[in-house]
């Protein structure tokens, strides 16, 4: 599996911007000089018309920076739902603005800490004019609390169904959480009969929240590997650098041994990303598997990556001033996002009929 070279090209334009614009700041050159955000949108929507390989460069470069940009959540979350609910209406009225980046969307979902589409308990009411009333409260929001654009899944009578909930209306509190990795923007929005608009069919919301999480999943997959190759980087240079008893501590076999299984991590990893961001651009049925064995599996290799980077950093490693902190909080609120490696092993043995131990 390679990147064409035009997937290149992208990749060294979107780390160019964001060694230029640090922080939330790269937002704006992200999507007016690069496209970001419209990259997934098809043409006819103001988009590039590209698709998940294409995200997975964007997610690697913006994993390696551990940027705040609201790509994630907008850019993927929300295109990918409007586009999986087949509401042509919807998605000609919220894509242009989703597509230029100058307004952000987010998806309100997750409940009780659980992102399994079966899971949504808030619930969908009919209310007068053929809107609906929504109930409920919705956990890991991302970029919940600044979005222009809000989408709930709530239940209704004919199961799971997706809703647009206009962010300042009656009954809409959204307030932003305090989270171990500041870097990732999340609220709890909580719902009290809110008005609400029907985006696709009544009872479709579930199939559209399972696809789009296999989609999230492989997004963030790259995002891990991304962030794991560059605490592969960092220490690397420091190994080269921090000397010890007369010689630099990379030349050492027990650090040698150490940098070489996280490169093995970092490169499995990677296989397993692209392995998922390719089944999602060819439109592959494998790919709910191997998206349930990428974010397992880079999950776990993030979080080892990162705490070997603090480990062989030794006590600066642990300093506020270091990057070393920033990693390692990523990755352990990014193993939980869309579900922790053990609930996508336990998907993944379901899928294939295998008993879990």
């Amino acid at each position: 599996m390679r990147l064409t070279e035009e997937q290149e090209e992208l990749r060294s334009a979107v780390r160019a911007v964001l060694g230029r614009h640090p922080g939330e700041a790269a937002w704006r050159p992200l999507t007016g000089q690069v496209g970001v955000a419209g990259l997934a949108v098809p043409e006819e929507y103001g988009g590039a018309g590209y698709g998940a390989r294409e995200v997975h460069v964007v997610m690697e470069e913006l994993g390696r920076e551990l940027s705040p940009v609201p790509y994630l959540g907008s850019a993927v979350l929300v295109v990918r739902a409007l586009l999986a609910s087949g509401d042509a209406a919807a998605c000609a009225r919220l894509l242009p603005e989703l597509a230029s980046g100058t307004v952000v969307g987010a998806l309100a979902w997750a409940e009780r800490g659980s992102w399994d589409p079966s899971a949504v308990r808030a619930e969908a009411a009919p209310g007068p004019g053929g809107s609906w009333r929504i109930t409920g409260a919705k956990e890991h929001v991302l970029d919940g609390a600044e979005a222009g654009v809000l989408l709930v899944a709530a239940r209704s009578g004919a199961g799971v169904s997706l809703f647009e909930v206009p962010v300042d209306g009656a009954g809409v509190d959204r307030a932003a959480a305090v989270t171990m990795d500041s870097t990732r923007a999340q609220a709890r929005v909580v719902l009290t009969a809110a008005e609400g608009r029907l985006v696709g069919a009544e009872g479709e919301g579930e199939r559209v929240l399972a696809h789009v999480l296999d989609l999230a999943c492989a997004a963030l997959a790259a995002e891990q590997v991304g962030a794991a190759a560059r605490c592969l980087e960092i220490t690397l240079a420091h190994a080269g650098q921090r000397v010890q008893f007369g010689r630099p501590i990379g030349s050492f076999q027990a650090v040698k041994h150490r940098l070489a299984d996280a490169y093995v991590l970092v490169e499995s990893a990677r296989s397993a990303a692209l392995g998922a961001s390719f089944a999602a651009a060819a439109g592959d049925p494998e790919l709910s598997r191997r998206a349930a064995a990428a974010k397992s599996a880079c999950s776990e290799a993030f979080s080892a990556v990162a705490g070997e980077m603090i480990q062989l950093h030794g006590g600066i490693g642990i300093t506020w001033e270091h990057d070393a902190h920033r990693y390692f909080k990523r990755a352990h609120g990014a193993a939980r996002l869309f579900g922790p490696p053990a609930w996508h092993r336990a998907r993944l043995a379901a899928d294939l009929g295998l008993p879990m131990a």
